[in-house]
């Protein structure tokens, strides 16, 4: 069925109320904006749904939650009475129509007869996370669309034991969205009869009472800690303020100076634009906050926190952003040195990471004989790995993280968290300011024990129908004719992981690993309309590294630019 006979059949459906209909009116002479909105339907993967706010199946919308929804609530009822009686946690952010999403999930469920613990406000998405286990649910939705710009919303769906759905449970949910036929055999129960006979509960400071207790137990290192570091963070106009910034209240680091005009919840992110911190341009108001206060370290998480970036002050007075590589690499150094030091450290201990993610974590963990596991990108198969040695007991999970500025410690979350992870970056620096040493004075030491690591991720949007196709063929070219040479450098070895090599699972991401030791990888985003080049370096000067990160960045350039 093309887009248009599906946009027609929106226009003359009755089930929708005024505000649909009016929307769906609104576009009837816009061809372009019917296309972009109807040649597909918004595709249920590993990470849920994520798409822009708006009437249409290819939008995040209540039709489209609701039909998700009962979609999830067959793979429930399939699994029996104790299934539906475990229930279902909901939680949302801050963005438009994140509580409103919420609900319309909590009726669903609720009118299939499933339990549902919905959030009382809006929290991070490791709250979640956490209450899937705290309740000991079979399920959990958020509705967050994370990281991306305002117009964006989406809808997470998780599994017992607390982190993302992964291939097999996504497939059977597919397959009964695939049942819906018609949005009018959707089962829904009113909110307020579900909460007056119990189907529907809140969940509130009981459970953050909860999550921070545990957090605080991820402590490493508090009397060789300088709790007098200046702290500037920003939320980004997020979730993560109340949270984060009661974490560190609770250490007793009392300098921490909380950007004002990014403290409050904004559905617009007026101060921000683009809500990522992986983009140093979100920093902008931390900068100014931070030359004020003279903070030593900076830092800020997305809208749902479940994702935190770092700037660190130099001897100048300026802010060096460091990226979720070298944030990484510097917690696992943390972690591992401080915990050897204690004699704490298990014998057959994992740190986990994306295929995607720099190498300089692996040098240091194999420095304290701690294993490095790698799967593929998506915390979900991160925590996947926590989850499967829960089961053997053979491995001790102790650190996940990616380069995409996502990390975790410990278990009792099983998705990246920011809110922890804040706690023991601060921790960190702490650590090394009682030691006269600044994170960058800590870098430098690792990169002239390992030697010198860089990377530089390039990202190029490319949204609709075009952009789609532009995407394809970018990587079957790729696939088909990769760059044998690059400078000096000769190509050695492909990896293809469409074919499931190292028993990882599939996904489409093409790895060109050169005779020098550099790699780099294209993947196209699984959440936004853009492909992504990772670079990864390593040379024995600062200088050889951003030169050899450079011409492989115009080499890929040069390729992309004829593809057409």
């Amino acid at each position: 069925m093309g887009y248009r006979e599906v946009y027609e059949e929106w226009l003359k459906n009755d089930f929708f109320d005024n505000p649909t209909k009016e929307e769906i009116l609104s576009i009837k002479n816009n061809d372009e904006e019917i296309r972009d909105r109807f040649y597909k339907s918004l595709e249920f993967g590993t990470a849920g749904l994520r798409g822009k706010i708006g009437v249409g199946t290819n939008r995040m919308n209540k039709y489209i939650v609701a039909k998700t929804t009962q979609g999830l609530a067959y793979t429930i009822l399939s699994r029996g009475k104790e299934a539906r009686e475990k229930g279902v946690v909901i939680s949302y952010d801050v963005r438009y129509f994140s509580k409103e999403f919420a609900e319309v999930a909590a009726s669903v469920l609720a009118g299939n007869g499933i339990k549902v613990y919905l959030s009382d406000r809006i929290r991070p998405t490791p709250v979640l996370s956490y209450a899937i286990r705290y309740f000991k649910a079979i399920s959990g939705i958020m509705i967050t669309a994370s990281h991306n710009p305002k117009e964006y919303n989406g809808y997470k769906a998780y599994w017992k034991e607390g982190s993302q759905i992964l291939d097999n449970i996504a497939e059977e949910i597919i397959g009964n969205i695939d049942k819906v036929e018609k949005f009018s055999s959707i089962k829904t129960m009113n909110l307020e009869e579900a909460f007056e006979i119990g189907v529907v509960e809140y969940f509130g400071e009981k459970l953050d009472d909860a999550y921070i207790k545990d957090i605080l137990t991820l402590s490493i290192e508090d009397e060789k800690v300088d709790k007098n570091i200046s702290v500037v963070y920003s939320p980004l106009n997020g979730t993560g303020n109340k949270f984060v910034s009661r974490i560190l209240k609770e250490r007793d680091f009392n300098n921490v100076y909380v950007v004002k005009e990014q403290e409050l919840p904004d559905s617009d992110f007026e101060t921000v634009g683009y809500p990522n911190p992986e983009d140093p341009k979100a920093f902008k108001y931390a900068i100014d906050l931070g030359r004020k206060v003279k903070a030593d370290i900076l830092i800020a998480t997305d809208p749902d926190a479940d994702r935190i970036a770092v700037e660190v002050r130099d001897v100048k007075g300026e802010y060096v952003f460091l990226n979720g590589n070298k944030i990484g690499a510097l917690l696992i150094n943390y972690i591992l040195s401080t915990r050897s030091t204690k004699n704490n450290l298990p014998k057959n201990g994992v740190i986990v990471k994306s295929i995607v993610t720099g190498d300089l974590g692996s040098k240091i963990a194999e420095k304290y004989d701690i294993e490095m596991v790698e799967t593929l990108t998506g915390f979900k198969n991160i925590e996947a790995k926590a989850n499967e040695y829960d089961i053997t007991g053979d491995k001790t999970f102790i650190f996940g993280f990616e380069e995409s500025i996502g990390f975790n410690y410990g278990t009792f979350v099983r998705d990246k968290d920011a809110v922890s992870t804040a706690m023991i970056i601060v921790e960190m620096v702490g650590y090394y300011k009682n030691q006269n040493k600044s994170l960058l004075d800590i870098l430098e030491e690792l990169y002239n024990e390992y030697g010198y690591y860089d990377e530089q991720l390039n990202s190029i949007v490319l949204e609709g129908l075009e952009g789609q196709c532009r995407i394809k063929m970018i990587m079957e070219e790729f696939r088909e004719s990769p760059i044998e040479k690059i400078g000096y450098k000769k190509l050695v070895k492909v990896e293809d992981f469409l074919k499931d090599i190292k028993n990882m699972g599939k996904s489409n991401v093409l790895k060109f690993y050169y005779d020098d030791g550099s790699w780099y990888a294209l993947r196209p985003s699984g959440t936004e309309p853009k492909i992504k080049t990772y670079i990864y370096t390593i040379g024995f000067t600062k200088k050889e590294v951003r030169d050899n990160i450079e011409i492989t960045a115009s080499a890929i350039k040069a390729k992309f630019d004829n593809i057409k």
